[in-house]
């Protein structure tokens, strides 16, 4: 963490307020994940069903991850940050009291408009205030909040649904998300515009304004569809295992509330520790390798994980790995993303790549749900997670390596 010692006090504010926007983040979407068997059998819902719920979060989330994006190139990357973290706190406390499907369905794909919004202009607030050396360091710490969140939901749910009838536990864990709203005023008081944002805004009042399509332009084409590949792979990974790894160890595996809760934690922790291990790999060894090595290592965990018969001990100390891996091959992801575009369309081009990749790994979840009923829910997520990294290794292999790129070496094509 020597790097956080280089920051100064606005940049440690902006990296205190991005960490807590990934933690909340997560703990308003991975709530869903642990209720899906409790809507299943409440509402007499089938899982392609629940399978769509977490689909249409994701699917809106693209669209809110690249509109966010533009904006924040236009408006400034902490104003948009403020509104989309509100939108996805007010949607989250609605889910709390819906009453079927439908109701559900619409506020899930709301929330997913700020959820995708709130990585976009994070990640880039976060990349643009850090020297090109720590980049990986210090945006992978900060998508460790994370695994923070995730293990604030298994815990908020382990503890609601032991003390609370089914009908209301559910729904407290949506309720708690009028909280993260408070982020908002830390932010608005003591998060400032990135100095290289704010440069570039003013040479763009000297020249015209830059289309949002130019990403699409021919000196960026190749890096926009290469780097939305990459993104699609390690999350179509990612939800594929961790959407339905509740509904897996409680329906499948017979685990009680409580010990599906202590199976999650070790998930957790290795996702905390993957985040962290990833971050500092993509500094010292380069940022391809390091998607190399962890979508191996994540295509076999999730072998061994859902396709090897193995004893509910030998589960518990293998979702260390599976976690670590899964969660891992994010850590040096928005260091990267930030790298490979320039400065007036990095937001847009970031929240393109980022947010394209959620919106095609948005419909894992529903293939699996879907796919399950045939085949079982342990052989769906393994066909999906694993033809998941199959795509970030060939993505990988066709991008450049960007470690230790200065961002003010980018230039715009017009």
């Amino acid at each position: 963490m020597g790097w956080f010692g280089e920051l100064s006090p606005s940049g440690k504010r902006t990296f205190y307020a991005s960490f807590l926007g990934w933690t909340i983040d997560a703990l308003d979407y991975m709530v869903f994940t642990f209720v899906i068997s409790t809507l299943v059998t409440l509402w007499g819902i089938d899982r392609g069903q629940a399978g769509l719920l977490g689909t249409v979060t994701l699917l809106f989330s693209a669209i809110g991850g690249w509109g966010a994006g533009i904006l924040a190139d236009r408006y400034g990357r902490v104003r948009i940050l403020q509104i989309t973290i509100l939108w996805f706190s007010v949607c989250t406390v609605g889910i709390g009291f819906t009453q079927n499907f439908e109701q559900i369905f619409i506020l899930r794909a709301l929330q997913g408009l700020g959820f995708g919004g709130e990585w976009a202009v994070g990640s880039v607030l976060m990349g643009e205030i850090i020297k090109s050396q720590h980049r990986a360091r210090a945006v992978g710490t900060v998508q460790s909040g994370w695994a923070v969140g995730w293990g604030i939901a298994a815990l908020l749910y382990t503890i609601a649904f032991s003390v609370l009838p089914e009908e209301w536990a559910w729904r407290s864990l949506f309720w708690v998300g009028v909280l993260p709203a408070l982020l908002v005023l830390y932010i608005r008081k003591h998060v400032p515009e990135p100095e290289i944002f704010e440069q570039g805004r003013q040479q763009k009042q000297e020249r015209p304004k830059v289309s949002p399509w130019l990403i699409f332009s021919p000196a960026l084409l190749k890096t926009t569809l290469l780097s939305a590949l990459l993104c699609t792979g390690i999350q179509g990974g990612y939800y594929a295992v961790t959407t339905w790894l509740p509904t897996y160890l409680k329906v499948e595996r017979h685990l009680s509330v409580l010990n599906t809760g202590g199976y999650l934690l070790v998930i957790i922790v290795g996702s905390f520790c993957g985040y962290i291990a990833g971050a500092h790999m993509a500094d010292r060894l380069g940022r391809r390798i390091n998607f190399i090595i962890y979508s191996v290592l994540s295509g076999v965990c999730v072998y061994f994980y859902t396709q090897v018969p193995l004893t509910d001990s030998q589960m518990l100390f293998l979702g260390f790995p599976l976690g670590f891996a899964a969660s891992g091959i994010f850590g040096g992801l928005g260091a990267y993303l930030t790298e490979l575009f320039p400065s007036e369309i990095r937001a847009n081009g970031q929240g393109f790549a980022y947010n394209f990749g959620r919106g095609i790994g948005a419909l894992f979840p529903s293939l699996v749900g879907y796919l399950s009923n045939s085949m079982g829910l342990a052989m769906a997520i393994g066909i999906f997670a694993g033809g998941a990294y199959a795509v970030v290794l060939v993505a990988t292999l066709l991008l450049p390596e960007t470690r230790g790129r200065e961002l003010s070496s980018l230039r715009t094509a017009n």
